[in-house]
């Protein structure tokens, strides 16, 4: 119930403030970890097809979305710096994040170093939480934020695209 409002809001939020509502949908998505980017970049995507945007204008709308979540991911980052992880799985359980899902993250942080947290960032569940072995090991933090742009941007670009050419092919066909 709480997410189909989530969505229904959402879908609202980016219908009639396309560029701030990516921003904050996208933002809000990556601090909360049950609520999924598949409901936030590909609608925003197809929005902007029945919109006729031009192709740099959607690219835009997927930086946008992407700085959003980069943003999310930095704030992620700063609490997992800041309380540790015995504090921060105290914290993780209201959001439905077992111990096991934060210690395989922070396994495959510790397997793929630094670039875990680019790649990671296009990887479902991962996306999000990366940020926190991000944070709990130290990673430096210029490094964490240009690492999280791209992949965020990246990221949200390319399923902006989806959506964006699935508009387009769904009303060309009608």
């Amino acid at each position: 119930m709480v997410f189909e409002v989530f969505v229904e809001w959402m879908t609202s939020l980016l219908a009639e403030y396309l560029y701030a509502g990516v921003f904050i949908a996208a933002l809000i998505e990556t601090v909360i970890p049950p609520i999924p980017t598949m409901a936030v970049f590909p609608t925003a995507g197809f929005l902007a097809s029945q919109n006729n945007f031009e192709l740099y204008q959607v690219v835009l709308l997927g930086i946008i979305g992407g700085l959003g979540a980069s943003i999310g991911s930095t704030v992620i980052y700063l609490i997992a710096l800041k309380l540790g992880r015995v504090a921060l799985l105290r914290y993780l359980r209201y959001v439905k994040v077992s111990e096991k899902k934060l210690t395989r993250v922070e396994k495959w942080f510790q397997k793929y170093g630094e670039k875990a947290v680019l790649f990671g960032r296009m990887i479902p569940v991962f996306r999000e939480m990366i940020s926190i072995p991000a944070g709990l090991f130290k990673m430096r933090f210029a490094k964490f934020l240009t690492y999280t742009v791209l992949g965020s941007c990246g990221w949200s670009i390319t399923l902006i695209l989806v959506g964006y050419y699935f508009g387009n092919a769904a009303f060309e066909f009608w």
